[in-house]
C-alpha cells in the first residue's frame, strides 16, 4: 500500500523584484490599490503542491502516487515525475486545457505576491478515489486543489475509511467555510503555516483548542521561527536548519511536508520527523524553484547530523 498525494500540478513562473513591496503599498489607499512591479528575472519551473510534496518524499526513498488533473502541455512533466520516483498513473490529462500556472513575484525580503490560474485543475473534482483499486492506498494527503475536489476527497476518505492529512494552505481563503470545517473535523492530521492557521480558525469557527482535539496531529510551520507539532497533548518545537544561501522561498512548505511525511511513514518519532521536514525545507530554500534541490540519502543524513542527534534512526533511509 502507498500514500496518495492529491493537489495542484502547475507550472511556476518565478519573478524577482529588486525592491521592497512595503515601500509601494499605501495603507490609506488599500481600497484603490493599483501596482505594477518591473521585475529583473523570470523562470518557468515545474510546480504544484502535489508533485512538490511527492518529490521531497521520493528523494528519501518513498514512491508516492500523485492524484491530480493536468493539461495538454504536461507530457514532459509526466516523464520527469516518473524518472524521479513519483507514480503519475493517477494524473489525468484534460483535453483542450493547459496545466494550471502559478505566477509569483518575490521582493528583497522574500515577501511574495502571487496569482494562480486554475486551467485543468478546475476539473479535479470529476475524479474519485473509488476509481483506485481497493486497498492500494492507505493514506491520503489533501493539499491545495480545486475546492470541489478537496471536498469530494474529504467525503470519500471518510466514506472509505482512509485516514487523511488536511492541508488547505493557500486555499483557506477560497474554500467554503463549511468545507474547511468538514476537512478539519474528520482529519487525521492538519498542516498549515502560522497565518493560514489563524485564517482556518476564523473561517471554521473552531478554536485552536478545538482543532487540536479533532485531529491526532497538528503541524504549524512558522518560517524562520521553525515549526510546532502537537499530538496527544504534547508539543514539539522544531528549529530551522540554517541555509548555506537563501535563493527562493517558493515551495519550502511543500518540501517540509515531504520530509516530515517520509519520516512519519517510516514510524520515526515526531521530533525527528519535524527536523527532517526542516532540513528538506532548507534544501529547497537554497535553490530556485520547488523541485531543483537534490541529495542522496547519505548526504541528507550527514547534514541532518550536523544539527541534530537521531541516535542512528535515519540509517533506515539507506
Amino acid at each position: 500500500m502507498s500514500i496518495l498525494i492529491s493537489g495542484s500540478v502547475a507550472f511556476d513562473y518565478l519573478m524577482t523584484f529588486p525592491g521592497y513591496f512595503r515601500e509601494n503599498i499605501l495603507p490609506e489607499k488599500l481600497d484603490k490599490i493599483s501596482l505594477s512591479f518591473l521585475v529583473d528575472s523570470m523562470t518557468r519551473q515545474r510546480g504544484g503542491c502535489a508533485p512538490n510534496i511527492a518529490y521531497s518524499m521520493a528523494l528519501l526513498g518513498e514512491k508516492p502516487k500523485v492524484f491530480a488533473t493536468t493539461g495538454i502541455d504536461f507530457a514532459d512533466y509526466r516523464r520527469w515525475m516518473e524518472d524521479h520516483g513519483i507514480d503519475a498513473q493517477y494524473v489525468h490529462d484534460i483535453p483542450d486545457k493547459y496545466t494550471a500556472s502559478f505566477f509569483v513575484n518575490t521582493d528583497l525580503e522574500n515577501n511574495q505576491i502571487a496569482s494562480f490560474y486554475t486551467g485543468a485543475m478546475a476539473d479535479a473534482g470529476l475524479y474519485s478515489l473509488k476509481d483506485i483499486p481497493q486497498g492500494e492506498i492507505d493514506y491520503v494527503v489533501i493539499s491545495p486543489n480545486d475546492p470541489t475536489a478537496m471536498r469530494r476527497l474529504t467525503d470519500e476518505c471518510v466514506e472509505l475509511g482512509i485516514p487523511y492529512l488536511f492541508d488547505p494552505s493557500q486555499q483557506v481563503a477560497r474554500n467554503p467555510h463549511e468545507d474547511l470545517r468538514a476537512g478539519v473535523k474528520d482529519a487525521h492530521a492538519v498542516f498549515c503555516n502560522e497565518y493560514e492557521f489563524d485564517l482556518l480558525v476564523k473561517h471554521t469557527g473552531y478554536t485552536a483548542q478545538q482543532i487540536d482535539r479533532h485531529v491526532r496531529l497538528m503541524v504549524i510551520t512558522k518560517g524562520e521561527k521553525g515549526a510546532t507539532i502537537k499530538s496527544d497533548e504534547r508539543e514539539y518545537v522544531i528549529p530551522i536548519v540554517p541555509a548555506h544561501k537563501i535563493v527562493d522561498p517558493t515551495g519550502v512548505g511543500d518540501a517540509f511536508r515531504g520530509g516530515f511525511l517520509r519520516g512519519y511513514r517510516l514510524g520515526l518519532d515526531l521530533q525527528t520527523c519535524g527536523q527532517m521536514g526542516a532540513l528538506s525545507a532548507t534544501y529547497c530554500l537554497e535553490q530556485k524553484g520547488t523541485t531543483n534541490h537534490t541529495y542522496t540519502p547519505q548526504e541528507y543524513i550527514a547534514r541532518y547530523r550536523e544539527h541534530f542527534d537521531d541516535e542512528g534512526a535515519l540509517d533506515i533511509l539507506i
